[in-house]
């Protein structure tokens, strides 16, 4: 036997009035379902504006067959996350300093500070602005470039994206053929080459998958929004040029490296999302790099 959540609710408007329900019954999986989650679920199937305060009164969990697909079954996310985790002691760039995430001010000592029963945390990061997932301005590599509080929010925000397949296996040069043949204008260009695999570990730092010259001259030329990588870096580190950098931010491409779950997302059919803070002097900082699928 399938559970049911049996419940009454009350529902004020912000504009006066309100409405009420009893013994309303929805299918749920699981054994229990937050009043949030009913509140939630209500206001959107019943196509509500205007709504204050629901109340939901008298819920019950009760065992009845479903009568159409529960209200929090499992669906696939609209959204999927890019982005690495920064922690205290991620090194992100060999040679460059671990982040530090520490307290500067604890729950302990801030309890002196407010009444009785309040207390905050004020944390305290320490870190490298090439730190986790992060995107590239062109003042990263252009002392007369655009710093991140310089550039608008469209070179950031919802782009029209499409994954390209470059199994780093396969081998480590992603050339400008990966990309001839694909619809590339005016969109977020992700390069999925496999290689986040070895994320955390030694092996990330060496022998990287990046992107050729003649790639980043292509991609400049057809008029690409963004590039990223779920690399080490974009450019090939085993020299001192870099040169897909310097074609990219000279052109106002944003870069963006050290990309993840790329497997999870479609070759197209999403909108791609990867803002930074808005920091003056800044040409790089750390991003909740995300898809949008399109459904």
């Amino acid at each position: 036997m399938s559970n049911r959540v049996k419940f009454d609710f009350e529902i004020d408007f912000t504009n006066g009035g309100g409405i009420q329900g009893q013994d309303f019954r929805l299918d749920i999986d699981g054994n229990d379902i937050s009043d949030q989650e009913l509140a939630d679920y209500i206001v959107k199937d019943m196509r509500l504006l205007m709504v204050g305060q629901v109340r939901i009164l008298n819920k019950e969990i009760i065992s009845e067959a479903h009568k159409r697909q529960a209200i929090n079954s499992p669906v696939d996310s609209s959204y999927i996350d890019l982005s690495h985790i920064i922690h205290d002691g991620l090194v992100t760039y060999k040679g460059l300093p671990a982040t530090i995430v520490c307290d500067y001010l604890t729950r302990e000592a801030s309890r002196g500070r407010y009444a009785p029963g309040t207390e905050f945390h004020i944390g305290k990061i320490e870190m490298v602005t090439n730190t986790g997932t992060y995107v590239d301005s062109p003042f990263h590599r252009y002392a007369d470039g655009k710093d991140l509080s310089e550039m608008e929010l469209e070179h950031f925000v919802d782009l029209e994206g499409i994954v390209i397949r470059a199994d780093y296996r396969k081998g480590l040069a992603v050339t400008v053929e990966a990309f001839k043949g694909k619809e590339i204008r005016g969109r977020a260009v992700l390069v999925h080459t496999g290689w986040a695999e070895h994320w955390a570990t030694d092996a990330y730092f060496e022998n990287h998958p990046f992107l050729t010259e003649d790639a980043a001259i292509y991609l400049r030329d057809c008029g690409v929004k963004l590039v990223g990588i779920d690399s080490h870096n974009i450019d090939d580190t085993r020299g001192n040029a870099r040169p897909v950098h310097s074609v990219l931010l000279k052109n106002e491409i944003i870069v963006a490296e050290h990309l993840c779950n790329l497997e999870n997302v479609p070759d197209e059919g999403f909108a791609f999302t990867a803002a930074p803070p808005k920091v003056k002097g800044a040409g790089t900082f750390p991003v909740r790099a995300f898809a949008k699928i399109q459904g």
